[in-house]
């Protein structure tokens, strides 16, 4: 087992709370912080460097593609060197964003992504792609599909199986905590399927989240998850538990969204009660908060975050 690391030292007196989807990527912090300059050949050998890692690649595209710049310099990358992939892939994960946020149409992000994917078949990027855009504009139908493609490439692709969680979450949004609800079955058939050791352990637990989400959304649940039987049922408890324990034997220390399992599992652990895990977790976590799932409160997610780290710890609530 990887030894622990030492307790985060952190000042209460700054914002420490940065929610930087890089997740710690010191390399690809680096080649955004050059693609926002202008200076693509960074990102073109950080891109070469990950190679077939397919989640490190998903987790570095979509990163890259969100960038405020991203689409433009994107577009150079292509102009002066169309038959690269990697660039291609770019302008693909770029459009996606654009799309989301209402600034190209939905259709050029598709044409865009599917254009990547014909260039590379076995790279489920593309259709990560596909599956961000169905999530924002699609339908049902259109996120199963892309999701498909992406676990037909990759079986255990870890942000495919959280966003299909999302997704399927957010169906019935208003029939109450349905315990037989499909995305907990999804959730618990990924896990199974993925096998021993892998990340995706954590589904259920994100399952357990994404569906709190949702009801707390609809009014079927309170916005303040503190002190709610919600996270104390007989399947909170069993997530919880298989969570934990794939994180307590964890060695993949290099996993790109290692992260975010810790943050959904921190936000468990402290609203079931268990703050003493939760307190190794936040040891764990550091600096790395992700905004999800603390954002899914009807608090401030930077102050949800730092007032149950602290309660946790041991420095009072917020």
């Amino acid at each position: 087992m990887t030894p622990p690391p030492p307790p985060f030292r952190f000042s209460r007196g700054k914002d420490d709370v940065a929610f930087d989807p890089a997740l710690g990527d010191e390399e690809l912090i680096a080649a955004r912080a050059a693609l926002a300059q202008g200076r693509w050949t960074e990102v073109r050998a950080l891109l070469a460097r990950t190679g077939a890692d397919w989640d490190s690649r998903g987790h570095r595209l979509v990163v890259l593609g969100e960038g405020k710049s991203a689409a433009a310099w994107a577009r150079e990358w292509q102009l002066a060197e169309p038959e690269s992939s990697d660039a291609t892939a770019l302008t693909a994960s770029a459009a996606v964003f654009r799309a989301a946020a209402g600034k190209q149409s939905p259709e050029s992000a598709r044409e865009a992504c599917l254009r990547a994917a014909r260039m590379t078949p076995g790279d489920p990027t593309p259709w990560l792609g596909l599956l961000v855009l169905a999530r924002r504009t699609g339908t049902d139908d259109d996120q199963v599909r892309a999701f498909d493609q992406v676990r037909g490439r990759h079986r255990g692709h870890h942000h495919a199986h959280y966003l299909m969680t999302m997704c399927l979450a957010e169906r019935q949004k208003t029939d109450g905590d349905d315990p037989f609800h499909e995305v907990y079955e999804f959730a618990e058939w990924a896990a199974g399927e993925a096998g021993e050791g892998s990340p995706l352990a954590v589904l259920p637990l994100v399952a357990l989240v994404e569906r709190f989400r949702v009801l707390a959304g609809a009014g079927v649940l309170p916005g303040d998850p503190r002190g709610l039987p919600y996270w104390t049922s007989s399947r909170a408890r069993t997530s919880l538990r298989w969570a934990f324990d794939w994180w307590l034997d964890w060695e993949g220390v290099s996993h790109p969204r290692l992260a975010l399992d810790m943050n959904y599992l921190a936000f468990g652990k402290f609203h079931s009660g268990d703050t003493v895990a939760a307190a190794a977790l936040f040891n764990r976590i550091g600096a790395l908060a992700t905004r999800a799932p603390w954002s899914y409160t009807d608090r401030d997610p930077k102050k949800e975050f730092r007032s149950a780290r602290n309660y946790a710890l041991g420095f009072g609530s917020s």
